[in-house]
């Protein structure tokens, strides 16, 4: 089936042995899991609980040490935890951990001095560093993501059975975008309970922006596992792209399957979102509606460095839930891009303009927010007004 954005690297003479080696390795993540995060999500739509689903844009595999691990959990239990006391509602947390090794690009080259070199396209592809052999595609990768992925799920699994300060169904539980077929496909298992096929990379996958055809290969993948799964809604879509790939991933319309992430852009939001929302409700979804405020605002500053304005960020997540729950729908919380340090890399808070990005500006690829940040995001959620303080 067609695939976008997929390395081209099966020549390559560690293929074969890469994919075989996925084929027979154990789940990452169980069925029991699963189920758990379903059940978890089916109850949102019943109770007014919310979603809080954080991490890097693009992990990197030196940062799946136990101490990194440990500072990413600690930013998503103190944002949830700040959420649901803002809120007064309960908080499910999800991580874009253990498994975001995976990245599609707008364009397959850059350029680096008088060198044009293929784009890096995250750990599991190839390199950051900036040369033409670092940045070739090596299948071998997909086995490093593994054991990266493995480390990051095990202490997840730690820390939801042994904290002690929220329940285990609220999390933390696990999510990346499902981009590399030759990798999603290989940990497809079993649910030794109920015989149904599930994906064992992650508890919660998503489809991209650019991945989301109903007809190619990313949607038939998810549309074959029971996890819940998401996808990615960009200002190109229409009802009529929407209401076909609702069809494709939630055929028989379950709460708690579906997870749809608007990212459209702070104004281009009030004008192609309200429709979207229409027509899944009246063709009888149950989706999950989860405010991606980040990617739709990205700009670059005079310096090349790319760059989010928290205002932007806040505005549009603000717009989004209006324009959710005046459709009586339930606007179910945030999809962000946030580091577990005090990075410099969107303009907003403590970070007074542009000219303070490069001091702390780590990102493998898009700018995250900072700890404080996302805190001025979740504190405007839940008083419906920007903080002032961006």
């Amino acid at each position: 089936m067609p695939a976008a954005q997929q390395p081209d690297w099966r020549k390559h003479a560690a293929y074969d042995e890469a994919c075989q080696g996925l084929a027979s390795a154990p789940p990452l993540v169980t069925a029991a899991e699963v189920r758990g995060l379903r059940r978890s999500l089916s109850a949102l739509l019943t109770t007014d609980a919310l979603l809080l689903q954080l991490g890097d844009c693009a992990e990197s595999f030196y940062e799946c040490t136990p101490w990194h691990i440990s500072e990413k959990l600690r930013v998503i239990d103190e944002l949830g935890d700040r959420f649901s006391e803002l809120t007064g509602r309960r908080v499910i947390r999800v991580g874009r951990m253990g498994g975001q090794f995976a990245k599609p690009r707008s364009q397959p080259t850059e350029r680096h001095g008088a060198l044009i070199i293929p784009s890096f396209q995250g750990h599991m592809i190839n390199s950051e560093i900036a040369t033409p052999m670092t940045r070739q595609p090596n299948p071998e990768r997909m086995l490093w993501a593994y054991d990266a992925g493995d480390r990051v799920q095990r202490a997840m699994r730690t820390h939801r059975r042994g904290d002690g300060r929220t329940p285990e169904t609220e999390g933390p539980w696990s999510s990346h975008e499902a981009l590399v077929i030759d990798y999603e496909s290989r940990l497809i298992r079993r649910d030794p309970d109920t015989d149904e096929l599930y994906l064992a990379s992650t508890h919660l996958p998503w489809v991209g922006e650019r991945t989301r055809q109903p007809a190619d290969a990313h949607v038939a993948l998810l549309s074959a596992v029971v996890n819940p799964v998401g996808c990615k809604i960009g200002p190109t879509a229409n009802p009529d792209d929407i209401a076909r790939l609702c069809a494709a991933l939630d055929p028989r319309r379950e709460p708690g399957r579906l997870v749809l992430i608007p990212r459209m852009g702070r104004d281009r939001i009030q004008e192609i979102l309200p429709p979207l929302v229409r027509r899944v409700a009246n063709a009888g979804h149950p989706v999950v509606w989860l405010s991606d405020p980040m990617h739709g605002n990205t700009v670059k500053t005079r310096l090349g460095l790319k760059t989010r304005h928290l205002d932007d960020v806040i505005t549009e997540a603000l717009r989004f839930r209006d324009i959710v729950e005046e459709s009586r729908q339930h606007a179910a919380g945030l999809h962000l891009e946030v580091a577990a340090d005090e990075v410099t890399e969107c303009v907003g808070g403590s970070v007074g303009s542009e000219d303070e990005l490069p001091r702390h500006y780590t990102s493998l690829c898009d700018p995250r927010l900072n700890a404080g940040q996302a805190l001025e995001l979740v504190e405007a959620w839940a008083k419906g007004t920007a903080t002032g303080g961006s």
